[in-house]
């Protein structure tokens, strides 16, 4: 177990490992490194991690966070693009032998597959309970891998992640307001949310330009709202999304998807007794459940 004052939460230890590797960040990976130990700590309190849990870590940059995982969980499966890391890490993480590196992107990565390979070499019999997702995740692309994390149906029982502010805020928004979107349905669709902290620019190296937040994603053993086809309703949500100032209508008939017309649509609002003009930003989770299954019938 390595002292706090030594880990790479100390920004003098980030620091001399980051002049060490000569490394420099890449802007392609949205790289910023937490150098606060108090906001790690709040995420392995709001993960609930445990002796007995697996921890797929997406992004573990020089391994900061890795440090803390590897001394609450069982096993941490750190998963990291970026191939100039590993030695970084190989050196950082040596004092752990709970910890596996795994030098992929994690939206071509097949999760399931990677917990079962390491679950049976480790000799552990981890079930959804016991996998937990904790990441830091790059501003560029949390919303295709939170969506991706979902969609895949990734068998683990929460997702604790640092964001952009403003996507913890899209995340947890209500119907009506300029947050709520595609993604707002799908989390609340899959899992329970819960801010657990708001992180300031300070805490990173480099400092980005906005605040951040760390939200815990907890996931429903059953969806809240019962749809006959869950992939049209989201392919129907983002329709609904990808042109906000245009009509529900509107944007599910630009959509191309077979069967479904302009019509159609119209015909299902009036029956759900909703305004022929609305917008996707006006309709509920319930609301869509019920749009998808006039419209497919």
């Amino acid at each position: 177990m390595i002292p706090d004052n030594e880990k790479l939460s100390n920004p003098q230890v980030t620091i001399s490992v980051i002049k060490k590797y000569d490394f420099s960040f890449a802007k392609k990976f949205g790289q910023n490194f937490l150098i606060d130990d108090h906001v790690i700590k709040k995420i392995i309190k709001a993960a609930e991690i445990t002796e007995k849990d697996m921890i797929i870590e997406i992004g573990p940059g020089i391994g900061t966070m890795t440090q803390y995982l590897a001394e609450s969980a069982g096993h941490v499966i750190a998963v990291e693009i970026d191939q100039r890391l590993l030695p970084v890490l190989a050196e950082t993480l040596a004092p752990y032998d709970n910890v596996t590196v795994v030098n992929e992107d994690i939206l071509k990565c097949n999760i399931e597959e990677l917990i079962k390979e390491v679950s049976a070499k480790m000799g552990m019999n981890v079930t959804k309970e016991n996998i937990k997702v904790v990441a830091n995740l790059p501003y560029y692309i949390t919303t295709p891998i939170i969506m991706g994390l979902f969609e895949n149906h990734i068998p683990a029982a929460s997702i604790t992640v640092m964001v952009q502010k403003e996507v913890a805020d899209r995340m947890n928004a209500e119907p009506g307001g300029k947050d709520y979107g595609a993604l707002t349905l799908a989390v609340k669709y899959y899992s329970e949310t819960y801010i657990a902290a708001n992180v300031p620019p300070n805490c990173f190296i480099p400092r980005p330009g906005v605040g951040s937040a760390v939200i815990r994603l907890k996931a429903f053993t059953e969806p809240p709202v019962k749809v006959k086809d869950e992939k049209m309703m989201f392919r129907l949500i983002r329709a609904s999304f990808e042109q906000r100032r245009k009509t529900l209508k509107n944007g599910i008939g630009n959509a191309n998807i077979p069967g479904i017309t302009k019509e159609a649509v119209d015909d299902a609002l009036r029956e759900m007794g909703l305004d022929e003009n609305i917008r996707g930003e006006r309709l509920s989770l319930n609301e869509f459940a019920e749009l998808t299954d006039r419209l497919i019938g």
